[in-house]
């Protein structure tokens, strides 16, 4: 099963409710959806009513090839009935493959810097854009684009080392007072800025001889 878009496939149907659709065959210049779309595969349709009902459905249904045809209401995107399934009168409708406003990257891009990617197979998403100096990088599932820190966005001060704190995890060292040397800590775990002690002996020694 896959999500289909296809030109000027467009059909009628006679069923009421809000139930899956039985396709009565297409309109004269347009093609049927088993033949458009295929059976068993997905695509964006409308349903508008042809008579005097404001009745109408854009959502993501399923082509059936059977006798009838059939086209299942599978998921309402926006509709006459506050975006719901509308519970169709009886008479002719119109059921048309079209591609929601809603599914376009004009649309899901809310925000200069925005990034679209695909969260599924034939779905975009909206990425929102980062932190300054942040980088784009894949999630540790490995399934989706994710803003993280970089080198730049760490290193704020003069002086600054970078160190990992963890696997594949950055962290920042201030940078430290003069003179003091770099070590790691009392656990072993990670560095950090120490006294230089010879130094200081050294200084004290020298002081003790001039006097």
């Amino acid at each position: 099963m896959a999500l289909v878009l296809n030109d000027r496939v467009k059909e009628t149907s006679t069923t009421a409710g809000t139930g899956t659709l039985d396709l009565d065959g297409a309109v004269t210049g347009f093609e049927t959806f088993v033949a458009g779309i295929a059976t068993t595969n997905t695509t964006y349709y409308c349903i508008d009513h042809q008579g005097s009902y404001d009745e109408w459905e854009v959502g993501l249904g399923t082509v059936t090839d059977a006798t009838p045809d059939t086209l299942s209401r599978d998921t309402v995107i926006s509709s006459s009935n506050s975006d719901g399934k509308v519970d169709f009168t009886a008479g002719t409708l119109d059921v048309f493959c079209t591609f929601p406003a809603s599914k376009t990257m004009d649309m899901a891009l809310t925000t200069a810097g925005d990034t679209v990617y695909a969260s599924a197979a034939n779905t975009p998403a909206r990425l929102a854009v980062g932190t300054a100096l942040y980088t784009l990088q894949t999630n540790s599932g490995g399934t989706l684009p994710e803003w993280a820190a970089s080198p730049q966005s760490l290193l704020t001060g003069t002086g600054d080392i970078l160190y990992s704190s963890s696997a594949n995890t950055l962290a920042r060292l201030a940078g430290g007072t003069g003179a003091y040397l770099l070590a790691m800590n009392s656990g072993g775990t990670a560095p950090e800025w120490t006294e230089n002690t010879s130094a200081t002996k050294g200084f004290s020694v020298a002081m003790a001889i001039a006097l």
